[in-house]
């Protein structure tokens, strides 16, 4: 039986511990973290930082670095200009590495329940939305969204 949802998280405002308990409230065993540079400023979010902590709680982590948004995307998005961010992160979507962590990530959705981690609090402003809603078209499993403050679900 595969799990019922793709879960999506980003952790923007939040605290580890909190960010946790958004995952284990949602029955979260694997964060498959889809950052192109998976370090950040807030502590305890960095790569290796996170999987200790995520290994703490019993919980896995997998970075699939190719499903990340690439730089130029990155700075079109702080920028503002979503069509450019969007055309950018598409085109990029169809490079053979994004692909393969693509099918990977497919793959282990079937096989376990798994969230997509990224910074931004809001999904609709996240290049995970888009990854997620290719998962889900070749999975056939829903799409749910967490948040760090309260570890509940939003549908959008």
């Amino acid at each position: 039986m595969r799990p019922k949802a793709i879960c999506t998280i980003g952790y923007e405002g939040g605290t580890v511990d909190a960010f946790i308990s958004a995952l284990k409230d949602a029955g979260v065993e694997l964060v498959l973290d889809i950052r192109a540079a998976p370090v950040s400023r807030k502590k305890g979010f960095s790569k290796n930082q996170l999987a200790a902590h995520l290994s703490e709680a019993g919980i896995g982590y997998r970075h699939l670095r190719g499903l990340g948004t690439p730089k130029r995307g990155r700075d079109a998005a702080r920028a503002g200009d979503v069509e450019s961010f969007e055309r950018i992160f598409l085109a990029h979507m169809d490079e053979p590495e994004a692909l393969l962590d693509l099918g990977e990530a497919i793959a282990l959705a079937k096989a376990e329940p798994v969230c997509l981690l990224c910074l931004e609090r809001d999904p609709g402003h996240c290049h995970r939305l888009i990854v997620g809603n290719r998962m889900v078209k070749e999975t056939g499993q829903k799409l749910r969204h967490l948040f760090v403050e309260a570890g509940a679900a939003h549908p959008y």
